[in-house]
């Protein structure tokens, strides 16, 4: 465990991040290049040749010299990994304070104690358990 900070993941471990194939990532960015040629030709307008060039040249890149895209494959992992330390942290703040804290906010509000924290006056905070309870027999085999 981490010593300073109060975070519950350890940002400074680097994991290595293995990528897709080389080859893979020329596809991928063959097929991107490809959609931002051809989107325009919904609307009546000329392709955009700027992105067939690139897409033709990421096609050619891939099955010809698939190593050749090896730096813009690493550098497209780094901005990846970039991106998860900036989103991570802010989506699961969102999804805390707009969707866990409201409903615990909801559940004090309407009175309820579903942990059955609140103190009471019983002798014990032992739940006795319903009989005749499950049978030995279904404990066996049970996936």
């Amino acid at each position: 465990m981490r010593e300073k900070g109060n975070l519950h993941e350890d940002l400074s471990a680097r994991q290595a991040l293995r990528g897709a194939s080389d080859r893979v990532f020329g596809f991928v960015f063959t097929i991107l290049f490809g959609i931002l040629a051809l989107l325009p030709l919904r609307r009546q307008e000329p392709p955009r040749w700027w992105a067939v060039a690139f897409s033709a040249a990421f096609l050619l890149a891939a099955l010809v010299v698939p190593r050749s895209l090896a730096p813009l494959n690493k550098l497209w992992i780094k901005i990846a990994e970039l991106l998860n330390r900036i989103t991570n942290p802010i989506v699961m703040g969102l999804i805390f304070f707009g969707v866990v804290t409201p409903i615990g906010i909801l559940i004090r509000w309407r009175g309820k104690d579903p942990l059955r924290l609140a103190p009471d006056s019983s002798d014990s905070y032992w739940i006795r358990r319903q009989e005749p309870g499950p049978t030995a027999e279904s404990m066996i085999n049970q996936f």
